[in-house]
């Protein structure tokens, strides 16, 4: 049967065995998951992170970002999940399919090309080697040892 509505629940792990109409939140491993809104029984899991989805929490209400594409399914759904509803979208073609996974790719490469690139960065300053610094302490004393040197 073909939902309009989700209720969220915080679990520390995702259950074996999904019910339906319910999304499963797990904040300590950063995931979702729930059973196809369209009713077809398929498990539909969501990794919460910024080259993925995101999860809204207002009060009780959640807004996961963005769509659900089960393409990859047989019932090839395709629906937004916003404040506990489900906002179904309309069929996409092949083509519309290719195109859309194409700019997730893309996405998610430009997203892993940023954040290693920020870590290059923060590695080769020359105030901290981060490989070097096993805790916030260390960072501090040579902190603390260049303004000194510089205010010497």
């Amino acid at each position: 049967m073909r939902r309009s509505s989700i209720i969220p629940q915080y679990v520390e792990n995702i259950p074996e065995k999904l019910d339906e109409g319910v999304l499963y939140i797990c904040e300590r491993y950063h995931i979702a998951a729930h059973k196809c809104c369209c009713g077809c029984g398929q498990e539909v899991i969501t990794a919460l992170t910024p080259a993925d989805w995101s999860l809204r929490k207002e009060n009780d209400l959640v807004t996961l970002f963005p769509s659900i594409g089960n393409w990859s399914f047989p019932c090839q759904s395709h629906y937004w999940i916003k404040r506990n509803k489900v906002v179904w979208s309309s069929a996409m073609t092949k083509k519309e399919i290719e195109r859309v996974r194409a700019r997730d790719s893309a996405d998610k490469q430009a997203y892993i090309a940023s954040v290693n690139y920020k870590k290059e960065k923060i590695q080769k300053s020359p105030i901290v080697n981060v490989k070097k610094v096993d805790s916030i302490y260390e960072v501090l004393v040579k902190i603390l040892r260049i303004v000194k040197k510089w205010w010497n």
